[in-house]
This record gives C-alpha cells, structure tokens and sequence, in this order.
C-alpha cells in the first residue's frame, strides 16, 4: 500500500499540509454523497444547521429563511459502515502513520462529520486553528478532509496558511471566539500568504491542527460535500473532563 513520498513528507513538515491527488475512487465517493444526500432530505439526526453555527452570511436563526439549512451531518462513524470504513482504512492508516507515528486513533467527538455547504444559505468560516478549540496533552492531531466533488474558491474551498502550525500567536491575535483577528496589520501580513486547498474529487486534504485555515461561501448552484476527520497518536490522550474526550477514540490498525 502506497504511502507519503519522502517529499510530500517534508511539504507537509514545512507547510503543516500536503494533498493526496485521486485517493478515492469516484464510485467510492458518489456512493458517500448518495449517503449524505439521503441523510440530508430526512434531517437525520445529528446534525448541525447553519444557523447554530452563526458565522457570516448564516441564517439568524431556525426560524429564518434558510434556517434549517445543514452545515454539518455530525458521527458519521457512526451514522453509516461506510464513511467508518474509509475512515479507518489500510489507504489512510499507512499515510497517517506516517505523519503521527506506529499507534493512531480517530476521534469521534472532533470532526467526524460530512460538511454540507449548500448554495443558498452556506456561511464563511473565519480564520482559526482547529487546535484552539480541542484539550489534547499535546497540539498534534491531523485532520483528513476528503473531497466528495469538486471544491473551488467559487464552491467554498478550503484556505490554508502554510507555515502556522510552527507559530506562536498571542491571545490578543484572536477575537473572543477565538477567530485570527485579520483586522490586525501584524495578522493581515501572516495572512497575505495564504493559499486556496483546491480539489478534485477523490483528492484528500491532510492538515496539521495548528494550520490556520478559514472557508468562503458556496457561490454556485450546487451542494459541496466532504468528509472529514481528526487522528491523533494513541498517547497523545485528550483532557479528561473535556469535549475531546466526551467520546471514545476508534483505534486503527
């Protein structure tokens, strides 16, 4: 089973990211979407809609138009054998050790999820680190994000920032929801190099938590799907007490 080249290890060492190209078939990929679409037309639960999250451009609330619109269908481990399946493949394990080490686990209570950008009412998400929002003993956890179409700046694509994970911001860098503040110049000059994360379906993502990334608004007429998740070295443990740790880790082999 193929892994990482040994430059796509330094790119992901130097910039905390590195894409697979065509790592999914696209019938694997078709048939998560149908998964997700089915889900989608019978809101089944859990999910998360877009006015929850409140970010801009979000429906004010349930009640609003477009409030009942879904950002996240949330535990899809566990929602259908099939994202589970991918989640926890040989494919994946093989890069990831690669990235955490000989012992990895998935964390169901981060990610975990297929992100729904619907074109009428989809939101933009601010710039932030992932690790800013999870209690891990260390800040070293890769996030998994795989395309199920394409993803463009037009769609709401994913922006990244090559180099954040090796820096070190202070509090007063962030607003109270803990969002990279892109009003402040020393933040605006970090942030000029950022790059835009575009796919192909069947492309996968591989982001370290400490990347700062942000998304835009799905501009076009149709739907965007991807499926993500978060892997952490099986002793790196997260805070007992904590959201990170509200769920039970799924060990890979």
């Amino acid at each position: 089973m193929n892994g990482f080249s040994s430059a796509e290890l330094d790119q992901f060492a130097g910039d905390g990211f590195v894409i697979a190209r065509g790592l999914v078939p696209n019938a694997m990929c078709e048939s998560m979407k149908a998964l997700a679409r089915r889900d989608l037309a019978a809101e089944a639960q859990p999910l998360e809609y877009e006015a929850q999250v409140r970010y801009p451009g979000a429906p004010a609330s349930l009640d609003a138009p477009g409030g009942r619109t879904v950002r996240r269908l949330l535990q899809a481990c566990a929602r259908d054998g099939a994202y589970r399946d991918w989640a926890t493949s040989v494919q994946l394990a093989v890069r990831l050790h690669q990235l955490l080490g000989p012992r990895l686990e998935l964390s169901q209570a981060h990610h975990n999820c297929v992100m729904t950008k619907n074109p009428a009412f989809s939101s933009a998400t601010g710039w932030h680190q992932d690790i800013r929002y999870w209690s891990f003993e260390k800040p070293e956890l890769v996030s998994v994000w795989l395309a199920l179409g394409p993803e463009h700046e037009e769609n709401g694509c994913l922006w990244l920032v090559p180099r954040t994970h090796r820096m070190e911001f202070n509090r007063d860098q962030y607003d109270e929801d803990l969002f990279f503040r892109a009003d402040l110049a020393q933040n605006r000059k970090i942030l000029q190099t950022k790059i835009a994360a575009e796919l192909d379906e069947g492309d996968v993502l591989f982001f370290h938590c400490r990347v700062l990334h942000a998304a835009g608004q799905n501009r076009t007429a149709l739907t965007k799907f991807a499926a993500v998740f978060t892997y952490h070295a099986a002793d790196n443990r997260p805070l007992a007490g904590t959201r990170s740790a509200s769920l039970p880790d799924i060990p890979l082999g």
